[in-house]
């Protein structure tokens, strides 16, 4: 008897059922195309997941715009790893640098709003910025009125003998007026600036006056003489304009002439004074009353400064004390002979001042001096600026805090802010990283830099009164607009003065922006221990929470890496870091030196870093951090995107967006004067060729890869490996064995966080 699993089968189970074997052939088939299909299916699915492994195009508009911007100033033509200039900013020459456009695009944005049709509450701060600027953009009033309005404030002042009506007043009260009602100095400045031994408390600064006219103390006599010659033409042409006699005009502006001359003359030079230890002096204004008895200090700071409350003992910044000395002389000089030439004087540079204000014929005699000066100078023409720029400038210097919340509600959204701080967190811990291994720091010295970046403050986009929604119904109630622009110019010059005035004297807890929320330029302020980044740089080309990461980071990532590594700039001057390896910080900074002196230069110019050595290191080590941070990134987060037909791998476009800045640097150099020494901080950080890309994108291998950089914030000098990021677009190039188990090694301790020094990217 059998179990119930092994029981035989009755006679009539063993007979064959009918049909079966069609069922069977069918059953087969089946299967078979089942299988088919199943394996059909698995492939499909490998090449998606495969083809989701790598990068994908980013299709959105922003990117596309982008992926235009980069063709239409590269030149693809050109082989990268041959001339990488060439390569990324070959079109520089046709259109203005990333940072002019940038610049230009922000002001656009507040040329819409300005002249949006939006209905404000009567008396607003809106409403009157909105005013302001159209009554600057009616230029047919501003023809209509003439001189009249000009002429109106001449008589104010008591005339002057250029017209024949002239009354004689006294000289303190014309500058006193001058100073506070219409902000013309005309023989010095005054201005509140932070005190020298105390950067949180005010102090009122004297200094030496700015001219008009570009003089320089080398200049060679030939050129001094012809730049006075094309001044006193354009005064001799306003004196004309205001209804003046001819001969009268050429007289007084041809004695103003001297008088500026004769101030320039007086000026001692920055480095002279800095060799003298005499940069400034803390005097008293009685003590400045000693010194140059001609003004009536007092009275004349009182009425500028006015809520300040002053007195005799009052302490002043005074930056140039013979300077004060020699001009009081002057004018005392002038008012006991040529008291009326005086007064001129004064009053020609107030028009000057005022010409931007005028009618068109002012417009263009200023336009004609203006390219006269340059052509002395060997200075490009500076190309024609359309109205509503100078306007929008204008109602943006008046009327800030109005135009600061509505362009930042604009263009600075919460999720752009987000993303701009996440930026931020990971360059700052790329830092971080980095200086737990620089070799020439001992461990106290990098436990305090660690220290000073975990309590940097960072503003970003605006400043806090920026982001208060009321502060852009501030009702300016001291400005009156009209009936004339000029009018209303100087209504505006006397509120701003008083409301800078009035916000140095109030208790601040938190730091004071030094640039307007749509401007372009980052900055670090040592005193207050902040970096601040407006919203008008962290906008396309160089940053979009829609861009792929690698853009972010090469171009606003490299920039928030610089403006950091300005933290740590006393630790690379001489004696800066007594505790630190001097013999291998030294190394370091020659290693830098012998980098930027190895680029070719145009005949005739030579490289000096002694003025720009902080600034190159910090671009050196910006990049290094920013890489960094952005390979750290891709190792832990997925997903990156690139930009569409341009046929360049993340690690490209890192490369390609750090070129953003550069070709300001290419437009500049053919147009360099010859035998002049490159040792000038010059507009977007161009201290030298190559000074804001200073790497070799070589050929060797045909690749893109960094040699011999010199790193004084990360390490001494290394090659950074990047030979596998191709330019022909072969993905594993032939190197030598040992290089690539090196690279290969690097890239390994890397993804295990051994290693944060070197990454090198298998594409």
């Amino acid at each position: 008897m059998g179990t119930l699993w092994s029981q035989e089968s009755t006679p009539e189970e063993r007979l064959p059922v009918e049909g079966s074997r069609p069922w069977a052939v069918a059953r087969r088939v089946l299967t078979a195309i089942l299988i088919l299909g199943l394996l059909l299916c698995f492939s499909v699915l490998l090449c998606y997941i495969f083809q989701s492994c790598g990068p994908c195009p980013c299709e959105t508009s922003v990117c596309l715009d982008l992926r235009d911007h980069y063709l239409a100033s590269g030149n693809t033509s050109v082989a990268p790893c041959t001339d990488f200039f060439g390569f990324a900013c070959g079109r520089a020459k046709e259109t203005n640098n990333s940072f002019q456009q940038l610049a230009t695009k922000n002001k656009n944005r507040l040329r819409k709003i300005l002249e949006a049709q939006n209905s404000w509450h009567p008396g607003s701060g809106e409403e009157k910025a909105f005013q302001f600027y159209n009554s600057c953009m009616d230029t047919r009033a501003i023809e209509a009125a003439g001189t009249g309005p000009l002429r109106q404030v001449i008589e104010e002042l008591g005339g002057w003998r250029i017209s024949g009506k002239w009354t004689s007043l006294n000289f303190n009260r014309t500058l006193r007026l001058l100073m506070s009602q219409y902000g013309h100095f005309p023989f010095f400045r005054a201005y509140l600036g932070p005190h020298p031994a105390s950067p949180h408390t005010p102090v009122i600064q004297i200094d030496q006056p700015e001219f008009d006219v570009p003089l320089k103390q080398d200049q060679e006599q030939k050129i001094y003489a012809q730049i006075f010659r094309e001044y006193l033409t354009y005064l001799n042409q306003l004196g004309t304009l205001l209804g003046g006699d001819t001969s009268k005009v050429q007289e007084h502006s041809s004695l103003s002439i001297s008088i500026t001359s004769r101030l320039f003359q007086f000026l001692r030079p920055l480095e002279q004074r800095r060799a003298q230890g005499k940069l400034f002096q803390m005097v008293t204004i009685n003590q400045l009353k000693e010194m140059a008895p001609a003004i009536d200090w007092l009275s004349c700071l009182q009425a500028t400064f006015t809520p300040m409350s002053l007195s005799p003992s009052q302490s002043l910044v005074v930056h140039d004390v013979e300077y004060l000395k020699n001009m009081s002389q002057l004018v005392e000089e002038m008012l006991l002979k040529q008291r009326d030439f005086l007064q001129s004087h004064m009053i020609l540079g107030l028009v000057v001042t005022l010409s931007p204000a005028l009618d068109s014929q002012f417009q263009e005699a200023r336009r004609k001096l203006s390219q006269k000066l340059r052509e002395l100078t060997e200075q490009p023409p500076m190309p024609a600026r359309p109205r509503w720029m100078k306007c929008v400038e204008e109602t943006g210097t008046f009327f800030e805090p109005t135009l600061a919340a509505l362009f930042v509600r604009e263009a600075f959204g919460p999720s752009t802010r987000s993303a701009a701080m996440e930026l931020f967190t990971a360059i700052r811990d790329a830092l971080i990283t980095r200086l737990r291994n620089l070799p020439w720091m001992n461990e106290e010295t990098k436990n305090m830099a660690q220290d000073k970046v975990a309590q940097l403050q960072v503003e970003m986009g605006a400043s806090e009164w920026a982001l208060k929604p009321e502060l852009a119904r501030q009702e300016y109630n001291d400005i009156q607009l009209g009936p004339s622009f000029l009018q209303s110019v100087l209504s505006c010059v006397r509120s701003l003065r008083a409301r800078i005035v009035q916000s140095v004297l109030q208790p601040c807890p938190q730091h004071r922006w030094k640039v307007s929320p749509w401007e372009v330029s980052a900055y670090y302020s040592v005193s207050d221990h902040v970096v601040v980044f407006p919203a008008g740089l962290l906008q396309p080309p160089f940053f979009h929470p829609g861009y792929p990461r690698a853009v972010n980071f090469g171009a606003a990532g490299s920039i928030m890496a610089h403006e950091l590594l300005h933290i740590f700039y006393q630790l690379l001057l001489p004696g800066g870091c007594p505790a630190c390896d001097t013999h291998a910080l030294q190394e370091a900074r020659l290693c830098l030196k012998r980098h930027y002196a190895a680029f070719p230069l145009p005949s005739g110019t030579s490289f000096n870093d002694s003025l720009t050595f902080l600034e190159n290191a910090a671009d050196v080590g910006g990049l290094a951090i920013a890489l960094q941070a952005y390979s750290k990134r891709l190792l832990r987060h997925r997903g990156e995107t690139v930009l569409p037909s341009l046929d360049l791998s993340p690690q490209q476009i890192f490369f390609r967006s750090y070129a953003q800045p550069l070709p300001a640097l290419v437009t500049w150099l053919p147009k360099m004067p010859q035998h002049r020494n490159i040792d000038q901080h010059l507009p977007g950080h161009i201290h030298g060729i190559r000074a804001r890309f200073p790497f070799r994108f070589c050929s060797k291998n045909k690749s893109w890869h960094l040699a011999s950089a010199c790193l004084l914030m990360t390490c001494s000098c290394y090659v950074l490996c990047l030979e596998v990021i191709n330019c022909t677009g072969e993905k594993y190039p032939e190197v030598r064995k040992d290089k690539r188990e090196k690279c290969q090694k690097y890239f390994m301790d890397t993804r295990k966080g051994k290693n944060q020094q070197l990454v090198t990217w298998w594409v």
